[in-house]
């Protein structure tokens, strides 16, 4: 999430009662979490795995709760619970708003566009020209949907994403990030009735240009789908996969987190990925493997009945 405006260092240290140290002059531009920071970017570590990873990343300032060597021209943000300074700064940007009307006043609409009654358009939601929104369709704030969009019934855009600090020595071992990103349906692109697309939890959720989606598809959070893909039904996608163009993903196939699909892939029906995977070939199987390669290793276990019979029988 970017700020609406550089924000000084020194006033987010204040903010969370945080010992700064390094470039104590400098302006962060947002807030972000690991995997998806950029320079000027403020992120949050709070587990010694973590610390050099985050520290040595893209990121210009670190929430962390320890004291550590300062790469040059980075700060780091002390304080003893990184996670709770992390959320105090995603609510103070992005704060909860409430909105009684099915369409937003701050929503904006383009010409040509039609949304069907019972539908709902959050606060702060663009929607380009000749696009439709049919019956029952929730869009969350801060959401962007292009130009000749469909969205088909019940489908919900920007759901807070599955995402959530862990922590097994309290009470509760599972507290919620904010979810402060956006979900950007491009230009032509179409969604099933019954998906669900999660908001970024900092960054953004993006559904390509010309991307058809069948129905009951799930796409995680901070998930960055190419142009002129095609998902079947029953589709399920993990959070902060790079997907990209002209992928093919036929039905109830399943993407684990963090990985990418390279171009013109194709994931045939029920094909389990792991991780990552070539462009320009098709898959089948859980583990995903090479169709072809899939295909004779089943025609071989069928043959190892007989095989087994005729070993038996040389003897």
């Amino acid at each position: 999430m970017k700020f609406p405006s550089p924000v000084s260092v020194k006033w987010i240290a204040e903010f969370i009662k945080a010992e700064l140290v390094g470039n104590v002059n400098a302006n962060a531009t947002g807030i972000n979490e690991i995997h998806n920071v950029e320079h000027g970017d403020l992120v949050f570590v709070d587990h010694p795995k973590y610390y050099n990873k985050c520290i040595n990343s893209a990121a210009s300032f670190i929430i962390i709760n320890k004291q550590a060597t300062v790469p040059e021209g980075k700060a780091l943000l002390i304080v003893d619970e990184p996670f709770e300074a992390y959320c105090k700064i995603a609510n103070h940007f992005r704060p909860f708003e409430t909105s009684s009307k099915s369409i937003s006043d701050s929503a904006i609409i383009g010409e040509g566009s039609f949304i069907f009654p019972t539908s709902f358009i959050g606060n702060h939601v663009s929607i380009g020209k000749n696009t439709i929104i049919h019956p029952n369709v929730s869009i969350g704030d801060h959401c962007i949907i292009g130009d000749n969009v469909v969205i088909q019934s019940g489908t919900v855009i920007g759901s807070d994403a599955f995402y959530y600090n862990t922590k097994k020595n309290r009470p509760l071992w599972y507290k919620r990030m904010p979810s402060c990103g956006r979900v950007i349906i491009e230009n032509n692109a179409e969604i099933g009735a019954n998906c669900t697309v999660d908001r970024g939890v900092s960054s953004d959720t993006i559904i390509g240009e010309g991307t058809k989606f069948d129905n009951g598809i799930h796409i995680g959070h901070d998930t960055v789908i190419g142009k002129n893909c095609l998902f079947a039904a029953h589709v399920l996608v993990a959070g902060c996969v790079i997907i990209k163009d002209g992928v093919t993903i036929w039905g109830q196939a399943v993407v684990n987190k963090t990985l990418t699909i390279g171009e013109n892939a194709i994931l045939l029906a029920r094909t389990g990925v792991g991780g990552d995977l070539e462009g320009n070939k098709t898959y089948w199987g859980a583990p995903a493997q090479d169709a072809s390669i899939a295909r004779r290793e089943l025609v071989w276990i069928k043959r190892i009945p007989v095989l087994w019979d005729k070993v038996m029988n040389s003897k």
